[in-house]
Formats: C-alpha cells, structure tokens, sequence
C-alpha cells in the first residue's frame, strides 16, 4: 500500500466507524470536521481550554509546553514525556490490528506512538476540538501511519458503540464541561475487555495545598479531581482491573471495560 493509500485508507476507516453518519462534515487539511464554525463543541470550562485554541500555544505545545507544564504538575520524581507514553501504550494493552482512539490528541504526540505500535493493520483517530492543534497534528503526522484526525465533541465522540479496542485520555478529562459523561463515553466505545488510560488533575489533601489547588481549579477552568476520584467514577461505569498512579498533582488511571 503507497504512502497515499495509508492515510486514504485510515480516513475511509474513521468514516465507517462513525456514528451517526454525517450529513455534513468537511475535510480540513487532512482532517474531518464535524463543528463547522463552532469554535468548541459544548460551552466553554475557561482560560485553561481557550489556551489550547491558541495558534503560538499548539506551535510550542509538544515541544516545550506540555513537557512543561507536565513537570511542574507532576513533579521532580513523576514520568518523563516519554515514560508517560510508555505508560499509556502498556496501560492501553497495545498490539497489532488493534483501533484505538486519543481523546483531545492535541499536535498527536500520542497518537502517532499508538500508530506505530498498532501497525498498518490498525487504526488510530486523534480527535480534538481545536482546529490549530489539528493542523498542526496533521503536518506532524508521516504518511504512512494508520492515523486519522477528528475534529468533534470529546465529552460525546460519534463513534459507533463497541468501535475501539482501547481510549486514551492524557492531560485533558480536567477541561471537559461534563468528564463524567465523558468517562461514560468511553465505556461505551470500548469493545468487552478494551483498555481505558486517562491523565488528568489530583487534588492534594493537605492543608494549605488542597486549597491552593482548588483555587488554581477555579482560576484556570480546570476541574480538580480528588485522589482516587476517578478510579471510583470508572468502577460505577463497570470498569475492572483500576489501577492509579499519583506524581505530584497528576493522576494517571488505567482501566479496563467489564
């Protein structure tokens, strides 16, 4: 299969999986658009989500503003950039022909690991709002991994129910109006046994930093979950096997569909 034929084929495949099937949608330098003009899908949370529209923010984003940040939240002993995508690829169970979907992809950073271990027999759909961060995933992205790009609603993707073999979440669910329908999303996507991996805020619970987080929360639009409040949410949505990882205040959580 040539180059061309790769990405031909993984948007043809994205188009399948979608559900419902859209009466409009238009492609977009390299990705499907099913937002129009709307600047966002569902109203805004604040200052934190609005960055990520920013066209310097998703130029300097994978190289330098997500690592970051990354390390100030996680601390001095949390993950690497690249000990967090080893982390997701093994929380995910990540083989070969499997179809995987980054939620809020960003420039792809992720979603471009996935490919590479999911192989051209897989799929891989980075979906996010932000058209600048699509774009720049788009010219990221070699022409020959499965990818295709998705501009739609993260809280609710249009994916057909059953559709994935696992759904990753990194550094996003804190933005989301409504994470727990978010969290419900994705176990409805998953296929029986499909892997979740999420990271996303943790709350400290000593006093004065569980109030200076909770005020940060307040003044960036980010929810701040507490410690193990999202592995307790994965369990009332039938999710098995959580496991969590705190750094700092990051929690990374790692689940898998009953």
């Amino acid at each position: 299969m040539s180059h061309d034929d790769a990405r031909t084929s993984a948007r043809r495949r994205l188009r399948r999986l979608l559900d419902p099937v859209p009466t409009a949608g238009a492609d977009r330098s390299g990705y499907l658009d099913l937002l129009g003009d709307a600047p966002q899908a569902g109203p805004g949370t604040g200052f934190a989500q609005r960055l990520m529209r920013n066209e310097v923010v998703s130029r300097v984003y994978e190289r330098w503003w997500r690592p970051a940040l990354g390390r100030i939240a996680k601390g001095a002993h949390g993950p690497s950039m690249s000990e967090e995508h080893r982390i997701a690829t093994d929380l995910l169970g990540l083989a070969p022909g499997h179809v995987v979907l980054d939620v809020a992809c960003g420039t792809g950073a992720f979603t471009r690991g996935f490919a590479g271990t999911v192989g051209p027999g897989g799929l891989c759909i980075g979906l996010d709002g932000s058209r600048t961060m699509l774009a720049r995933a788009v010219a990221e992205t070699g022409p020959d991994h499965a990818v295709a790009y998705l501009r739609a609603d993260a809280v609710r993707p249009p994916l057909r129910a059953g559709s994935m073999d696992a759904v990753c979440c990194f550094a996003a669910l804190h933005l989301f109006d409504d994470p727990e329908s978010a969290l419900a999303s994705f176990a409805t996507l998953l296929k029986p046994g499909g892997r979740l991996a999420v990271l996303t805020s943790a709350r400290r619970g000593m006093q004065p930093l569980r109030t200076f987080d909770s005020a940060l929360g307040l003044a960036t639009g980010m929810r701040m979950f507490d410690r193990g409040e999202v592995a307790a949410l994965l369990v009332e949505r039938g999710f098995s096997d959580v496991s969590e990882r705190v750094d700092g205040v990051v929690q990374i959580v790692g689940a898998r569909r009953g």
